[in-house]
Parts: C-alpha cells; structure tokens; sequence
C-alpha cells in the first residue's frame, strides 16, 4: 500500500519539516565540499537518502520510528561492487548537479519520479578509494509511490525505519591505513564506508544534532578497487 494512502499529507509535511530542520545542523555554509585536491583525477557522483514515511506515522514520535530510507543491494550483474549494499545513486552526467543526479538515479533504480522541490539538502562529500567524489543527497520520497527496483540495477529494495542505523558504528584499525574504518550495523551485519559514513553522519546530524565529519573514515580494502 502506498505511504500516501497509510500517511495523511499533514503528517507527511510534518515530518518533512522536521527532517528540513534537522539538516539545519548542518547548514550550507559549513557542509564540507571535496577541494580541488580531493576532486583531481576523480570522478563525480551522488549518493541520495530517500526518505519516506513510516506506515501509521503520526508526525509527533521519533524521527527514527516515523521515518524509513531506502537501502538497497546491488544487482549481481553489475561490474562494480556488485551484491554490496548500497544507497540509489550514481556517477554525475555531463553538466548535471548532484542534486539533478540523484533525483535522476532514484527514478532509474527504484522508479520515483521526485521533483527539485524534494530536495531537502546534502551532506558532506565523500572521496572514495575507487575514483570518486560523492555528495550525498537527501530527498523527500512520501506522497511520490511506492519504490519499484529496477532489476538490472537492484537486487534487493529495504524501507528500514531509521532507528536500524541508530546505533554506535564501530571503528576498526585496518595495517592498510592510518585512518578508522567504520561499520554500521544493520540488519545484524555491517554496511561499510561509503555507505555506512554517509549514513552515520545522516544519524548524527538528523537523529542527534551533531555535525559530526566523516570524510576521513576509511573503507575496507575490498572497496578501493
């Protein structure tokens, strides 16, 4: 059933400005954009968390019990980090915003078509060990449809409440850098960077109010190629 008919408008608006006013914690002005140095020899890409009413939200409890994101796992057919957990997104298309990507991205792979007024704001970029940058982008989903995966893109589609990444990550030494690498649990595993910092630092700012950086958090070594 659609999370239109389950979640009046009312309280859909609700709890979108209170996702809006969250980000506040992480305004513009201080969002940490990759610097050119970050930026050479990389491409661009956008990660987006696509929220979405939790079925019998009433505006008024937790954000983490009222508010899902959409996770998905890879196709097994894709070339790169196929069967990983993962975030809609993708690389940026010629002359496209991150924003433009992401909105592009969450129409191919789960089929909602969300319009620039969906955009609620972005997190930090990330550098990633494979070649990119990647801005993630938060985006509001409710009243749009319900997600279709795309199978040649997404094998699994998961609407978790956010209370599932409202736990401690851990942070791991790993003999390959200097810097921690992160796992979040979910699921009763762990999702690793990038994914997983992009998700911690969504819960910190938005379910805690902390503008909590994660550029620097590493990622396992699978993930560099």
């Amino acid at each position: 059933m659609a999370d239109d008919v389950v979640v009046p408008e009312p309280v859909q608006q609700r709890l979108r400005e209170r996702v809006e006013a969250a980000l506040t914690t992480l305004p513009p002005a201080e969002r940490r954009a990759a610097s050119e140095a970050d930026r050479a020899g990389k491409r661009a890409a956008a990660v987006t968390l696509t929220l979405l009413p939790v079925p019998g939200a009433t505006g008024d409890g937790r954000l983490a019990d009222e508010v899902a994101f959409v996770l998905t796992r890879r196709a097994r057919s894709l070339r790169a980090h196929s069967g990983q957990w993962a975030l809609p997104g993708g690389r940026l298309d010629p002359g496209e915003t991150a924003e433009e990507a992401g909105r592009r991205e969450v129409s191919e792979e789960i089929g909602l078509e969300l319009g620039p007024d969906r955009v609620l704001g972005l997190l930090d970029d990330y550098p990633t060990r494979s070649g990119y940058v990647i801005t993630p982008v938060v985006l509001w989903a409710g009243g749009a449809g319900e997600p279709t995966p795309n199978p040649d893109e997404v094998a699994e589609l998961y609407r978790p409440p956010l209370a599932e990444i409202d736990h401690e990550p851990r942070f791991l030494t790993i003999p390959e850098s200097d810097a921690p690498a992160i796992q979040v649990p979910l699921f009763g595993r762990f999702v690793h960077a990038p994914t997983g910092a992009v998700l911690h630092q969504f819960r910190e700012v938005v379910l805690h109010g902390r503008p909590t950086r994660v550029a620097h958090l590493e990622q396992p070594v699978f993930a560099w190629r």
